[in-house]
């Protein structure tokens, strides 16, 4: 079993009465979920609980690998060079990254919205990926798949669908869309988002690399055992941000429409990762915006996304309705049936 669990408050003056509702809520969820290291952070228009597991605070927090939850990121990246003027949405990636190459005319068809929609028709890994990957699946699968193997397996891919017709969750297209800001800027994808977003945000303990000896939370396997820090190869921009719960809330607060707009990323670039472009799911009954997940619910619209790497679980949610952030993390990669995902995501949809 986990250490006791402990509430701590970071805002000033006395508890409100919802505020006290919220940190009983936040215990309420901890207890549900049994796993190592569990940290749940809440901003209700901009105060801020924690749910800490053992001797953590909220200014010593190490930094959680975020995996999927990454993506918003990279999503929110290209917002604010589409809305500084750089790019376009509806850009061609090939285009971007290799001029004039002969391609599959699917793929040159493949827009910067079709990548960070998952709406590309690429796969969710490149074929050749899993041959060389399985001697290594459960330590660093990514790590002898650098960067230019993502882009020739774009470049010879041959989409499943026509882009822009089915959704199918693509690693593989975000982390073209990666390489591809890259190429279109001249900078580096760590640079550009450490320039562009983490910078503008005040993000100073969020990292792009494994930093065991400076804050990395450690991972383990169900078992117990620990896990090196994941070596996310040529896929940096699907999953290799690092963050501290603070940081977390950070990123979060600035999607709330109710926060005073930083200056960059520009507001605009705001505005298009909150808003529905397309269906998804069952019956096709939940929206999905240019990054997050959309999900209905009684106070309102809820942007959410989970992550999960080798030995690590997170998830990032926000209701703009209410100015209302949710970030949640632990130490071991859940299994499916385990309820770390779904009661953070029933916390946020429908108790606080």
């Amino acid at each position: 079993m986990t250490a006791p669990h402990e509430v701590r408050r970071t805002s000033a003056g006395r508890p409100s009465q919802g505020e006290g509702e919220r940190v009983r809520l936040l215990a309420d969820a901890a207890r549900t979920i049994d796993a190592p290291d569990l940290v749940i952070a809440l901003s209700h228009r901009g105060r801020r609980v924690y749910q800490l597991d053992g001797g953590v605070q909220p200014g010593n927090a190490p930094r959680y690998e975020l995996g999927s939850a990454s993506k918003p990121f990279t999503g929110l990246l290209l917002a604010a060079l589409v809305a500084a003027g750089r790019l376009r949405y509806e850009d061609s990636a090939a285009e971007l990254l290799a001029p004039g190459q002969p391609v599959h005319p699917s793929v040159r068809a493949i827009t910067l919205r079709h990548l960070i929609t998952h709406t590309s028709g690429l796969p969710a890994l490149p074929a050749d990926f899993y041959p060389q990957a399985l001697p290594r699946w459960s330590t660093a699968p990514y790590s002898r798949y650098p960067a230019d193997r993502v882009v020739r397996a774009f470049l010879r891919a041959r989409p499943r669908h026509r882009p822009g017709t089915r959704w199918h969750y693509s690693n593989f297209a975000v982390s073209v869309l990666g390489h591809t800001l890259a190429a279109a800027t001249g900078t580096p994808w760590e640079a550009l988002l450490q320039q562009e977003v983490l910078d503008p945000l005040g993000l100073h303990d969020t990292r792009l690399r494994p930093s065991p000896l400076d804050g990395d939370a450690v991972g383990h396997r169900r078992d117990g055992r620990p896990l090196p820090g994941l070596d996310t190869g040529g896929f940096d921009a699907a999953g290799a941000v690092r963050a501290t719960p603070p940081d977390l809330l950070t990123f979060l607060e600035a999607h709330l429409p109710a926060t005073a707009a930083p200056t960059r990323p520009p507001a605009a670039a705001f505005s298009d990762v909150r808003q529905p472009l397309l269906r998804r799911g069952l019956r096709h009954a939940h929206t999905h915006t240019l990054t997050w997940f959309r999900h209905a619910s009684a106070r309102g619209p809820v942007c959410f996304h989970a992550g999960a790497t080798l030995g690590q679980q997170m998830f990032l949610g926000f209701r703009p309705d209410t100015g209302t952030a949710v970030a949640a993390m632990c130490t071991r990669r859940v299994h499916r049936t385990d309820p770390f995902i779904a009661t953070i995501h029933e916390l946020l949809t429908e108790k606080l």
